[in-house]
């Protein structure tokens, strides 16, 4: 169908296009008048990303996210906030209520999930174009209601959104209550078994002078044995050299008594000599100087006897305490190799005690964190404009309406005159007089209405009556 062929048959149907005009016009009045006024409030919250925890005092990296707003976004129409909206404003309360509920859902599911569903199909958020800004819209037939329903979905929001960050703090509190706990068991364990071995060892891990004794002592003790090893070492040389000549002894040569009785001994033997040229060996007086002599020579012997006899007891002497100070020495190793790794076990035991504490700290710390989290109730969202009640309704629209129902109605009417032309086919200019005849048009004249049966009976075509427009068939 060509233009020309389009708007002859619009013009020649347009009644039925101004009737679908006029129904859809109506229609969409009735329903815009009958419809109940909706109103809408709107409340904004504003959402801080830079915002500085106050337990940490660090910005949280979560917050610079780019999907941190859609996060937002999906928080605020969750199940979660609506149930906190549906319990603040106490919508799950009265019988009617409920009954509506048990008509709609046969008391299947709850009756706050269904509510929170129906808030939510009437909550609209939308975050502000390059901006932190989110705005929540609250559609209700009750402009009061709207209004309210809006501050509760912000408050609930901010509600949420702490109880998300203090949730999961509470329970690490509790964890880390629980481990904390363990942790100050273990410290004590490990401090009375500290406590315990110190006491049973006598050792003092923080100021012990006893190893430093101990090993004074053993010092002591070896620069003894080394000098009585000398003095042994000589005794012994000494006693050898009493057994070849006890006269060379330096005890000997230094003892004023047999140095004396040595010089009585030659003075008795020169005195001797004399009396035996002078007065012979019958003599009493030189039988009295042979027993003094003897007498003399006798307690020499004596005395040289009992001072080798000093020297073999001084190494006697010697070499037993040179053995006692052997065995001292080594019990004073031992006791210093006790004594060692006594501390060496202390020291063991006091890093158990110390790892258990810092442990103990650390989880300690831990532990006073999350109990602050767990007990915070600031966020970084802030309500940045309350909703007030709508005083004008956004609904229905009823120029809106109309004019989408005359549109529709054009639209509707042009189908349906199109359509009635396609099932009744009429000729409504010459041209369309040539297609049917198949012949070209030489001229044109006016008749009466009969034309239609010539033109007909011309195109040798069993069709409806074609209706030839007067004007329209114009020279």
């Amino acid at each position: 169908m060509t233009l020309e062929q389009l708007l002859l048959a619009l013009k020649a149907r347009y009644r039925i296009v101004l009737v679908t005009m006029l129904i859809t016009f109506c229609a969409a009045l009735a329903v815009s008048l009958m419809t109940p006024k909706t109103w809408i409030a709107s409340a904004a919250v504003v959402v801080d990303v830079k915002y500085a925890d106050p337990i940490a005092g660090s910005i949280l990296p979560a917050l610079t996210q780019p999907s941190y707003m859609a996060t937002q976004l999906d928080i605020i129409q969750s199940d979660r906030v609506a149930a906190k909206v549906v319990k603040t404003l106490k919508i799950d309360q009265g019988e009617k209520v409920h009954d509506a509920w048990m008509q709609a859902t046969g008391g299947k599911g709850s009756l706050v999930s269904w509510l929170a569903g129906g808030l939510r199909a009437n909550l609209d958020a939308k975050p502000a174009r390059d901006s932190n800004v989110i705005a929540l819209n609250v559609k209700n037939r009750d402009p009061k209601a709207a209004a309210d329903i809006a501050n509760a979905f912000a408050q609930a929001y901010i509600d949420t959104s702490i109880d998300l960050r203090t949730d999961p703090a509470k329970r690490y509190s509790s964890y880390f209550e629980a481990q904390a706990q363990a942790a100050r068991d273990r410290l004590e364990k490990a401090q009375t078994a500290l406590s315990a071995f110190q006491r049973n060892n006598g050792i003092i891990v923080a100021s012990d002078e006893r190893y430093d004794i101990e090993s004074a002592r053993l010092s002591e003790l070896s620069s003894q044995l080394s000098a009585v090893q000398g003095q042994r070492v000589d005794s012994q040389s000494r006693m050898g050299q009493a057994k070849g000549s006890s006269a060379s002894l330096q005890e000997v040569l230094q003892n004023p008594l047999i140095q004396n009785l040595k010089s009585d001994v030659a003075q008795k033997e020169s005195k001797l000599r004399e009396m035996s040229g002078n007065l012979g060996a019958n003599n009493p007086q030189y039988k009295r100087a042979q027993a003094e002599l003897a007498s003399l020579r006798q307690r020499l012997a004596a005395e040289t006897a009992a001072v080798v006899d000093g020297v073999s007891t001084n190494n006697r002497v010697n070499a037993q305490r040179e053995g006692d100070l052997t065995k001292a020495v080594q019990a004073q190793k031992t006791r210093l190799l006790k004594l060692k790794e006594d501390r060496d076990s202390a020291a063991v035991m006091q890093r158990d005690v110390d790892g258990a504490q810092r442990a103990f700290d650390a989880i300690s710390q831990r532990q006073t964190q999350s109990n602050l989290e767990s007990q915070t109730n600031q966020t970084n969202i802030a309500i940045l404009n309350p909703a007030i009640e709508p005083t004008r309704p956004a609904g229905p629209k009823t120029a809106l309406n109309l004019a989408l129902a005359l549109i529709a109605g054009a639209l509707l009417g042009i189908g349906a005159a199109l359509l009635m032309e396609h099932v009744d086919r009429r000729v409504r200019s010459m041209n369309d007089l040539g297609r049917v005849l198949g012949l070209p048009i030489i001229g044109a004249m006016e008749g009466p209405a009969s034309h239609d049966r010539l033109i007909a009976r011309l195109s040798g075509r069993r069709r409806p009556t074609l209706g030839l427009a007067g004007p329209s068939m114009g020279t």
